[in-house]
């Protein structure tokens, strides 16, 4: 038997430093799809070994880019070269089989047991999910218990799709029924009546739509009492793996309350308790190419100067053909059943998988669907859509960490924005609904979703983008350019073939994605010369306001409270529009809390001034009535949509994704109120969300003209057949705040939006109330879309004098409203 490793004569797999030369040498390259690198992958290889002493570093490729084999090759680098163990961590254990398996296929030694003898002497590397490295009794060790495996290399790929569960094992969930959940509802009570009486007894009522966050001050001022009875709950499940990674951050955290629980969040994500990947010689973070890389600092403690001088091929380009289509752009007249009809004879011939948010939005392809794949079956079901014609799936709530490449998925949709999953975010996005800080967030969700159908630079796919809120949020404030650059050219080819086609109906659109479909030639020459020279931009990939409060957070965990301030009084005055310098001014108030609290109730005044969605002062804010029209209807409906829509053809997008916000469905409260308010303005009265702004009153106020008002009540989350008592004492609490804050010159209709027009035995509404059901509701969107199509189509958002007369021809005046839009109620 001849021992060839004792003739020398070159590096071999196991001592060559390079990455490309150790890929040259590994012992199984025999598949096709591995005998050689792509361009991609050497030249990140080339840039990462010429720095790869550098702390923390950050490599950016576009989905399908070879990351995988880019990271194994990196961390057996690692190895060779004696900074070891080495870590490769993925989000889900899904992808720790996809690891483990793609590991094996070119022959590097990986194992899933972090007490295996090989992984701890160097010699394999360790793959496993984020979740076995980042929880509260984390075999790596955790806070005060020190480094209990030491890690010398380590790789987060996927990082952005790690972030939930690293926001989920930092946040504490006290369930109601439990004793911590009783003694910090008595402890927060008095608070909470104060801030928002009406949500307070929402609560309390075990509304499952209400939930509220409690003022900063409240939670400095008990942190003693707060602490004592995490202390004495600490062996409970609810706080058994959060806790002790959260029990030295406490004082900076925010407290939401909810009917079914209470959540505690840190503002920054402390990571320093997981001392082992704190310590790490090597952290190298593997991305697809998103623009806002914030989190990687947030959640992962990376220094910003590294975020910024990102690893990159040389080439963006090397994407896979994505044709990516918005029907409802295309057409605003195309409705959600057209484009299930399109998915479903698409999927006879071809895989075709929808990306639902919910559960709920998954009914709506239930009489289509031939797959329906969640947490439980998902690995079975992808698996199957790998080997065969599977027809139509549909995937709940799964954004990341999937593949589905080449026949496995040809048309894949996304429809609808996802939903926020923690309570802060709920919070959050009350306050900054419509702004740029809000649209960041759900664009990364988008750009993760549409990279599961295309996971090579030779696979290809069309994708839908559908749901009219999501679409038209595209739109808001350019929303678009936090795509990745290769997306966000797709993104902008797509459009200019659907100029093309607008205004056609959807059986247009299979001509056109047969264009991708078949792979033809004219198109494969018009996407391939688009992307050839696209280059990676050096321009900013985090956002200042963030980094903002992670610098104040960090500041004042040093105990330099002083310079949080400064850091935060800076961000403020940087800040372009009202609502996020508002939140920012909130933020402002609570460090100054710390140390004077007559200012920080001061500089909370002025951040509710900006934005009136914020948390209130401690003396409240006093009401502001809402402004009577000044103009007549028609002009001030001219001027919101000219003001609002500089492109005119934008108007029926932006209009229709605030009209599909009014619908009755669950976990949707806070976009139907807020679409409610911008329903009044886009028709020219005015709006007003008394209880959101100032604590107490309806959900929503209209004013019509001539002093005549619309007290609302949303409850389009309800589900009984009747309206409860409960519902009828809110409205009719609500009527009373009207008449204490307006004279008998002004005369109002109380008004509650409920899917029934019964009210129960014990209810005692007033005989003016009236009901706007969801037939009701129908018919306002219908007439509202019809009227917004008809003026954009003929050019007339200036003419006051055709705005005048279709107002009057759709039923739209203020004297229509609730003639046309609601009815009596019955016992």
């Amino acid at each position: 038997m001849i021992d060839f490793s004792k003739l020398g004569g070159g590096q071999t797999y196991d001592t060559a430093l390079p990455p490309r030369e150790i890929f040259q040498a590994l012992p199984k390259i025999s598949q096709q799809k591995y005998q050689y690198p792509r361009d991609v992958q050497s030249q990140v290889w080339q840039k990462w070994f010429d720095i790869r002493n550098t702390e923390n570093l950050v490599i950016k490729m576009n989905t399908g880019g070879g990351k995988t084999i880019v990271g194994l090759l990196t961390l057996k680098s690692c190895l060779n070269e004696k900074i070891a163990p080495a870590v490769y961590v993925v989000p889900d254990n899904y992808l720790v089989e996809q690891v483990i398996n793609e590991a094996d296929e070119i022959g590097i030694k990986t194992t899933k047991d972090e007490t295996c003898p090989s992984f701890l002497s160097g010699k394999s590397i360790l793959v496993i999910n984020i979740h076995k490295l980042v929880n509260g009794r984390s075999k790596f060790g955790v806070g005060d218990d020190g480094i209990k495996i030491n890690i010398g290399s380590i790789i987060i790929d996927d990082a952005h799709a790690c972030i939930n569960t690293v926001e989920d094992q930092f946040t504490i969930k006290i369930n109601n029924g439990s004793e911590a959940y009783k003694e910090l509802m008595t402890l927060f009570t008095p608070s909470l009546k104060k801030q928002n009486f009406s949500r307070y007894n929402e609560i309390v009522e075990g509304d499952y739509s209400a939930f509220l966050q409690l003022p900063f001050w409240t939670w400095q001022d008990k942190q003693e009492e707060i602490t004592e009875i995490l202390v004495k709950n600490r062996k409970h499940n609810d706080l058994l793996f959060s806790y002790p990674l959260m029990k030295d951050n406490l004082k900076l955290c925010n407290c939401v309350v909810h009917s079914s629980y209470i959540e505690i969040s840190p503002h920054c994500i402390p990571i320093s308790v997981i001392p082992s990947l704190q310590e790490a010689k090597r952290k190298i973070f593997m991305t697809a190419t998103l623009a806002d890389d914030t989190i990687l600092s947030t959640h992962f403690g990376v220094d910003p100067q590294f975020i910024s001088n990102t690893i990159t091929p040389d080439n963006a380009g090397d994407a896979g053909d994505r044709m990516i289509l918005m029907p409802q752009v295309i057409n605003p007249e195309i409705t959600d059943n057209d484009i299930k009809s399109l998915c479903k004879q698409i999927s006879l011939n071809k895989n075709v998988v929808i990306i639902v948010p919910s559960e709920y939005r998954s009914k709506h392809w239930d009489d289509v669907v031939d797959l329906k794949l969640n947490a439980n079956n998902i690995e079975a079901g992808i698996e199957r859509l790998n080997r065969e014609h599977v027809g139509l799936t549909v995937l709940i709530n799964r954004y990341d960490g999937i593949d589905l490449p080449h026949n496995a998925c040809r048309l894949l949709v996304l429809d609808g924005i996802p939903n926020t999953r923690r309570l802060i975010d709920k919070v959050k996005q009350g306050y900054l609904l419509s702004s740029g800080l809000h649209a960041a967030r759900y664009i990364q969700t988008i750009e993760q979703g549409m990279g599961r159908g295309v996971r090579s630079n030779n696979d290809y796919c069309v994708v839908l983008l559908t749901g009219k809120e999501l679409t038209s949020m595209l739109y808001v404030d350019n929303a678009k350019k936090h795509f990745s650059p290769a997306t966000l050219k797709q993104v902008e080819m797509s459009e200019s073939i659907s100029e093309q086609i607008q205004g056609k109906p959807i059986s247009e659109l299979l001509s056109v994605m047969d264009y991708c479909f078949n792979q033809q030639t004219d198109w494969i020459t018009f996407t391939r010369g688009n992307l050839s020279s696209l280059q990676y931009e050096k321009t900013e990939s985090t956002n200042p306001l963030t980094l903002s409060i992670l610098s104040a957070y960090n500041a004042t965990n040093r105990g330099n409270i002083s310079s949080a301030i400064d850091v935060l009084d800076t961000a403020v005055k940087c800040c372009k529009e009202k609502k996020s310098e508002g939140y920012m001014k909130q933020i402002l108030s609570e460090y100054v809390n710390i140390q004077d609290k007559i200012e920080s109730q001061k500089i909370l005044h002025a951040a509710n001034s900006l934005n009136a969605r914020l948390l209130k002062p401690i003396d409240g804010m006093q009401y502001q009535r809402i402004n009577e029209i000044t103009h007549e209807q028609a002009i001030c409906c001219s001027n919101y949509l000219t003001s609002t829509f500089i492109i005119a053809n934008k108007a029926i997008i932006g209009v229709d994704g605030i009209l599909d916000n009014l619908r009755f469905i669950p976990d949707s409260y806070q976009k139907f109120e807020f679409s409610i308010n911008t329903l009044a303005n886009i028709l020219g009265f005015r709006g007003q969300r008394p209880e959101e702004d100032y604590g107490k009153g309806p959900d929503n106020l209209w004013a019509l003209g001539n002093n005549q008002y619309l007290v609302i009540e949303c409850k389009n989350e309800a589900t009984s057949d009747k309206i409860t008592k409960y519902y009828c004492n809110q409205l009719s609490g609500s009527t009373l705040w009207f008449n204490e804050q307006y004279d008998s010159n002004h005369n109002y209709t109380p008004i509650i939006v409920h899917p029934s027009v019964i009210f129960e035995y014990a209810a005692s509404p007033a005989q003016d109330v009236r009901i706007m059901n969801e037939q009701c509701l129908n018919k306002l969107r219908k007439n509202v879309h019809d009227f917004i199509r008809s003026i954009v189509t003929t050019n007339q958002m200036k003419d006051v004098a055709a705005i005048r007369e279709k107002l009057t021809a759709y039923k739209l005046r203020g004297i229509d409203i609730v003639s046309n839009y609601t009815v009596s109620f019955k016992r």
